[in-house]
């Protein structure tokens, strides 16, 4: 199932017809509260009140030409005033591609360093997601750099990739903010693994890892970037047998995916924090979400039927 969500994914002839269909656009809405940031600061707010806290990225990935690249920034310093503005605990998530990185890594690191000097002006914080395989090296080496210039930054490393174990330390002594996924992507073997208890297993040893750290006196922010509750427990209690408390890791969900775990996290006195997506181009990532968990599939079948 998983493979044939990632190809429906990277299919260019359903990605322009399927979003048309209404059926389509009624199911993803259970995932997107709309398709402007006015409309996901709307829900991050009433999520703020609950205590789970927002994390805001606006759809869509590669660019046709690098001079889309500066409306893109232009957008995200808005929403990063408007975050200021309703005085939201929220922070913003950017796609290395949305900035130009398929064209001019110099333009695409000008681009994140307005973005990270903005959000540290206004007590934010940028995240840097990670694409696909091909993508990766370049995404590290972008956070390297912003990371010398800016303490507010992130990066997302995915746990299906084998060359993760190796990022992770070579990361680690920058004290950064790594946002541990398990991977969304369509990888070959040679480069990732394919089963999700090989995924499960490097996600909970690259966790440890990093709680290591922190207990041996270095400073990393962890994410936990997952919807697996049974894997956030075991975390957990990793956690605590170094001594460390639930307040020294966060976990990121998504908006709409399991979000009574969500709620019940909050309360159970773990840092939580909401990925809510926006915009127009919704259709891949869509697919991949299916693509994660069958449970996924359930809840579209119920908006489009309800």
């Amino acid at each position: 199932m998983r493979r044939i969500f990632l190809w429906m994914a990277d299919n260019a002839w359903l990605r322009e017809r399927l979003p048309q269909l209404w059926f389509a656009r009624r199911a993803v809405r259970k995932f997107l509260p709309g398709e402007d940031a006015a409309s996901a600061l709307t829900a991050g707010g009433e999520f703020a009140k609950e205590g789970i806290t927002g994390l805001y990225t606006r759809l869509g990935e590669h660019l046709a030409k690098i001079e889309e690249a500066a409306a893109v920034a232009d957008h995200y310093l808005g929403v990063l005033d408007a975050i200021h503005d309703r005085g939201l605990p929220g922070e913003i998530s950017i796609k290395p591609s949305q900035l130009g990185l398929d064209f001019d890594a110099t333009q695409t690191w000008q681009h994140a360093d307005r973005l990270a000097t903005r959000a540290g002006e206004v007590g934010s914080f940028l995240w840097i997601d990670m694409e696909s395989s091909q993508w990766t090296e370049p995404t590290l080496q972008l956070y390297e750099r912003l990371r010398a210039a800016h303490p507010n930054v992130g990066l997302c490393l995915q746990a299906a990739l084998h060359r993760t174990a190796a990022d992770l330390q070579r990361l680690l002594p920058l004290d950064p903010a790594i946002r541990l996924v398990k991977g969304a992507y369509a990888e070959p073997r040679e480069i990732a693994f394919q089963g999700h208890r090989e995924v499960d297993s490097n996600f909970a040893a690259l966790a440890v890892e990093m709680l290591e750290a922190a207990k041996a006196g270095q400073k990393p922010r962890i994410a936990l970037g997952t919807h697996d509750v049974r894997l956030i427990e075991q975390i957990e209690g990793h956690a605590r047998a170094l001594g460390l408390a639930r307040t020294d890791f966060e976990v990121q969900m998504l908006y709409g995916i399991r979000v009574d775990q969500q709620r019940r996290l909050a309360r159970e006195g773990y840092r939580v924090r909401q990925l809510i997506s926006y915009g127009e181009a919704w259709y891949a990532w869509y697919m991949r979400r299916l693509g994660e968990r069958p449970a996924n599939v359930v809840f579209a079948v119920r908006q489009m039927v309800g």
